[in-house]
């Protein structure tokens, strides 16, 4: 069974507008965020407020920023599209480049991480529930799995489905996949209302 029939979704739920190879089109090193200042604060915090110093964590669809507090001491493995992106991360200790939607496998072992966090990137996946069950199988027992995303991606790689929702839609549609994954204690949070940066939500849930 496919992801879209086993959440009862429609059959090209997870189609994108541009089919194209992801590879190519995140090959152009993009150096900037994907969110603004405020909202980048608000998640900072927030990761403060779940992190604690020492922990293992994988950044899944990281860039050459994780957005994770400056002080808080962490093992961090980072995963992206792009190399020179990664590479220009301080905070990731080894990176990995892999296509998500092309090979699910993550390359790390059974319960490597105590978190792993996934930052306006969700909205990419087209095989979500194969994603999140490795994600879920590499973390340890009780760790955390955090996805955060606001209003902006790149229309034409973002899957249908997500297309079709407002903020709301999207944060039910997250949970969704979190509990078919099997994924418990799943909560939304609105970081960022919007009125004086990006709207920002996260969606935790506990292996």
């Amino acid at each position: 069974m496919d992801d879209a029939a086993e959440l009862q979704l429609p059959a090209r739920a997870f189609d994108k507008q541009d089919d194209g190879s992801d590879l190519a089109f995140y090959a152009p090193a993009r150096l900037v965020t994907h969110i603004d200042d405020g909202a980048i604060a608000a998640l900072s915090d927030y990761y403060e407020s779940l992190l604690t110093p020492g922990q293992r964590v994988l950044d899944l669809m990281s860039s050459w920023v994780s957005h994770l507090p400056d002080d808080l001491d962490l093992e961090v493995v980072g995963h992206g599209m792009n190399a020179e992106e990664l590479a220009a991360n301080p905070r990731l200790g080894r990176w990995f480049v892999q296509d998500l939607n092309q090979d699910t496998q993550l390359p790390e072992r059974d319960a490597a991480f105590d978190a792993v966090l996934i930052c306006v990137g969700v909205q990419y996946l087209q095989r979500p529930l194969a994603v999140l069950r490795e994600v879920r199988r590499v973390l340890q027992p009780g760790g955390i799995v955090v996805a955060s995303y606001s209003n902006r991606c790149f229309p034409t790689k973002a899957v249908a489905v997500w297309r079709a929702l407002d903020m709301e839609g999207q944060a039910a549609l997250i949970r969704r996949y979190l509990d078919a994954a099997g994924f418990h204690d799943i909560e939304a949070t609105v970081l960022a209302d919007g009125r004086s940066s990006d709207p920002l939500i996260a969606v935790v849930a506990r292996a």
